[in-house]
């Protein structure tokens, strides 16, 4: 029998989420809240909330002495080129170990989540070493390759266990009918998937978007992305908050966007399988 839920208890839930919403925005509401400052205001003690003078100073600072658009340019160019060419390779391996699978595939599977264990700062000289003698440093072909290698575990891993929930018997219908692995794939699985396949994308282009680790080794200026951007700003004369806050708020404002209107998409693909 089901509990019934009271008033109170929908109350005491809607409140705790709304609290514990409000925790983990905090930080970036305050951040756009110092971008409006001045630098003493930023650094004031105690600090003010909303009664400060506003001012897009910062801004206008920001504007100045970078190019924000080509960091957002090269931003959006590798991350979501390392985003297609990983669904691109993942889509064909995750369907080949959720519906032909083999004695092999549980060992590759782990092994593959083994590598998002090994720090990055492990394998960094090796792999500047290579991008300097093949001349990949500083180029958005070298970070495309990079990202796309790092988030393809996860990737795999993620469209391997939506699979697993669509029902072989309809793709096994589909090859009664003369499908091919191709058409099987394009206009059976894909089209089943979207949820998955959408959320996944998703959450593989907010990884690369916010990579830093490589973004900031690999590159300099001609490709440096909007992490890059937001790393000039710490300079041995200090920090300067107020700017600081302001270039991040430029920064994360795209995938922001971009995530708020997709949350709907985001959530269902995570939470709900591909067939009910």
């Amino acid at each position: 029998m089901a509990r019934k839920v009271t008033g109170r208890h929908v109350v005491i839930s809607t409140v705790a989420a709304w609290l514990a919403g409000f925790v983990i925005f905090f930080p970036i509401l305050w951040m756009v809240l110092a971008s409006f400052k001045t630098e003493l205001e930023a650094f004031a003690t105690p600090p003010s909330f909303l009664f400060f003078h506003w001012t897009t100073e910062n801004y206008a600072t920001v504007q100045e002495r970078s190019d924000y658009l080509h960091h957002a340019l090269n931003s959006l160019i590798v991350a979501g080129g390392s985003t297609l060419i990983a669904m691109l390779i993942a889509i064909p391996a995750a369907w080949s170990m959720a519906f032909s699978p083999t004695k092999r595939t549980k060992d590759i599977l782990l092994w593959m989540l083994s590598t998002k264990m090994m720090p990055p700062v492990g394998v960094l000289v090796p792999i500047y070493l290579i991008y300097k003698n093949m001349g990949l440093l500083d180029t958005r072909s070298g970070l495309v390759f990079i990202l796309c290698l790092g988030n393809l575990p996860i990737v795999i891993w993620m469209l391997f266990t939506y699979f697993k929930e669509i029902p072989k018997d309809i793709l096994e219908a589909a090859r009664m009918d003369g499908a091919t692995i191709g058409r099987e794939l394009i206009y059976v699985l894909t089209p089943m998937a979207i949820p998955g396949l959408a959320s996944t994308m998703l959450l593989n282009l907010i990884l690369a978007w916010n990579e830093a680790f490589w973004t900031l080794n690999l590159s300099t200026l001609n490709a440096a992305p909007l992490t890059t951007f937001i790393a000039s700003y710490s300079s041995p004369e200090g920090l300067f908050w107020a700017r600081l806050s302001a270039a991040s708020t430029l920064a994360i404002a795209p995938i922001l966007i971009i995530g708020w209107f997709s949350q709907k998409q985001l959530v269902r693909g995570l939470t709900f399988g591909a067939v009910k």
